[in-house]
């Protein structure tokens, strides 16, 4: 059995235990042979949760993407771990004007973990896998007036650091999402080739936020899951529009929200 604790989210939903906290942010603990962060929300309230949830402190962290949401919170993480990421999640990122990369410097990370740069997918576990970058045939949900410095040059962000978690389990692969700024269809699609098995269950983060309600219909009826309980990016709007078409597929989750599978 594979277990997904929402450590981070916009809301809680759970009554107990009492004192759970949201953010804008996304951060999930996901424990199968051994227990695995993947993104750690924006403050220090993914850990903060893990505490008060009673769950054990992972020695392998996987970040999503090197944005502020997803990472803000690492440092109580950071214990003697390995850090899993793509390359550019580490780059000075601006948003309308604004920095929304990781807020600290990475030599504060590589202080207390030992950073794994990859861009291609990596087992970091006994059929747990990083997706590394991911191919890009349908639509992505990109950020307008977004920017990475690279070189000490300004280019336009295609956040090429969005990758996902995907856990192979004996009823299908259990995809987890940070944001899926890559488009969901495309992540489940390179999910199912690196595992070579078929995604049936989706959690996290969705970015559907960034479409009209008729191109969510498009892109979940190109899909063939058992459940998706999608939270942070998603938005309330593509939530309760997906509760409506999907029925008892469609999970309610927030932080402290636990997944079995």
């Amino acid at each position: 059995m594979v277990k997904v604790t929402v450590l981070s989210d916009n809301k809680v939903i759970a009554l107990r235990p009492q004192g759970l906290k949201a953010e804008w942010g996304f951060s999930a603990l996901i424990e199968c042979s051994e227990p695995i962060l993947f993104d750690a929300g924006q403050t220090g309230i993914a850990f903060e949760n893990l505490q008060l949830l009673n769950k054990p402190i992972p020695k392998k962290i996987v970040l999503s993407h090197g944005h502020y949401d997803h990472t803000g919170g690492l440092l109580p993480f950071l214990r003697d771990v390995k850090l899993y990421a793509h390359p550019d999640a580490f780059l000075p990122r601006i948003y309308k004007g604004e920095y929304i990369g990781i807020p600290f410097r990475r030599e504060r990370i590589e202080d207390k973990a030992e950073v794994i740069e990859h861009r291609e997918p990596i087992e970091v576990s006994k059929n747990v896998w990083a997706l590394g970058e991911i191919p890009r045939q349908f639509e992505t949900a990109l950020l307008k007036d977004s920017y990475i410095i690279r070189d000490g040059k300004l280019e336009e962000d295609k956040i090429l650091d969005d990758q996902s978690l995907a856990v192979k389990t004996d009823k299908g692969v259990l995809l987890i999402l940070g944001c899926c700024h890559s488009g969901l269809r495309n992540t489940v699609r390179w999910a199912e080739e690196v595992t070579g098995d078929e995604v049936k269950f989706i959690v996290g983060g969705t970015h559907l936020i960034a479409y009209s309600p008729e191109k969510i219909r498009e892109i979940i009826s190109k899909l063939d899951f058992e459940f998706i309980a999608p939270c942070h990016c998603t938005g309330l709007k593509a939530e309760f529009l997906l509760m409506e078409m999907l029925g008892d597929r469609f999970k309610m989750v927030g932080s402290g929200s636990v997944i079995e599978v």
